[in-house]
């Protein structure tokens, strides 16, 4: 049977956009499942549709479909850029990212959806209550907002009951964590300026993202070309001959299979040229002299000469 990893934040986000500013909150909790796909849906259906109502029926569960969790509650989904307050719900696949955000500030708001640092779907609008989550949590948060939400409170009260219903869904169901962040952004534009405005900040966002994710590329690629080249480390075999000798500093000429690296993974020399190493103790070295690892000792071969460098010796791949 296949394995799949997914990792899932979408939980909840709740959100107040008008005239008054935009105030957010969202809970902090990121799942991660490990096991068949097939194992892995079903217990997601569960956890949304409310049969799983807790962390503990939550791990219970998991172990009876042979599934591997890792919780969290240290996601940050909401945030500030600029003047504009941001939420984002997200599910990671092995192949994609999916993203749903919402941005929004005083009269205005937009939702966009992405596919790694695409977007694929965007929604305007000036006023409105936005709840971002899933099955069972929006119900309950829509519930919840009718009958303790009015228009006419503050925004910093509004926050705080924000704050009281993700608290009290936690107690409902696992997909929701006990901490939340809370943030209100105002701005003084004229209205018709708003959309332009969201318009450029989320196209700054969209760009760090994307330089986010390349970066991201760049150093997993970078970690597997360092990974190779780790297995290709010499720990015993021949190495090279010494080549120049200067009192106990020596060149030693790699052989047509050798090549060395830095600390860091910078190839400082091919095969077939010199390298510096330095003889340890009263032993010499004298022209010719073979240089080899043995027992993952560097060492000249004639008289077992201890050397000493600073580089990395691999084999051609």
């Amino acid at each position: 049977m296949p394995m799949f990893k997914r990792c899932e934040s979408m939980s909840l986000i709740i959100a107040y956009v008008g005239k008054k500013g935009c105030v957010m909150a969202g809970d902090k909790r990121r799942i991660a499942y490990f096991g068949s796909k097939e194992e892995r849906e079903l217990l997601e259906q569960e956890i949304y549709t409310g049969e799983i109502t807790n962390d503990e029926e939550l791990y219970a569960r998991a172990k009876e479909l042979d599934i591997s969790l890792k919780i969290t509650d240290d996601a940050t989904k909401v945030k500030s850029l600029e003047n504009v307050a941001v939420g984002e719900v997200s599910s990671r696949g092995t192949m994609e990212t999916k993203r749903k955000r919402i941005y929004g500030t005083t009269n205005g708001f937009q939702i966009i959806e992405l596919t790694g640092s695409e977007i694929i779907n965007r929604k305007r609008g000036d006023s409105s209550i936005i709840v971002f989550g899933n099955k069972i949590t929006k119900s309950l948060a829509n519930e919840m907002l009718k009958k303790r939400w009015k228009p006419s409170f503050s925004l910093k009260y509004m926050g705080d009951i924000f704050g009281q219903i993700l608290d009290d869904i936690s107690k409902k169901t696992p997909s929701v964590g006990t901490k939340y962040d809370v943030v209100i952004q105002q701005n003084d534009l004229y209205i018709d300026k708003v959309q332009p405005y969201l318009d450029e900040v989320i196209e700054m966002d969209i760009n760090l993202l994307a330089k986010f994710r390349a970066k991201l590329r760049d150093d997993l690629l970078q970690q597997n070309e360092t990974i190779k080249l780790a297995s290709t480390i010499i720990d015993e075999g021949p190495v090279g001959v010494v080549d120049s000798i200067d009192e106990k500093m020596i060149q030693v000429k790699l052989n047509p299979d050798v090549r060395a690296f830095d600390i860091n993974w910078k190839l400082l020399a091919k095969p077939g040229e010199n390298v510096i190493m330095f003889v340890e103790g009263d032993d010499e070295a004298l022209l010719e002299d073979q240089v080899v690892i043995e027992n993952e000792v560097l060492c000249i071969k004639r008289n077992k000469a201890n050397l000493k460098c600073d580089i990395i010796l691999c084999h051609l791949e």
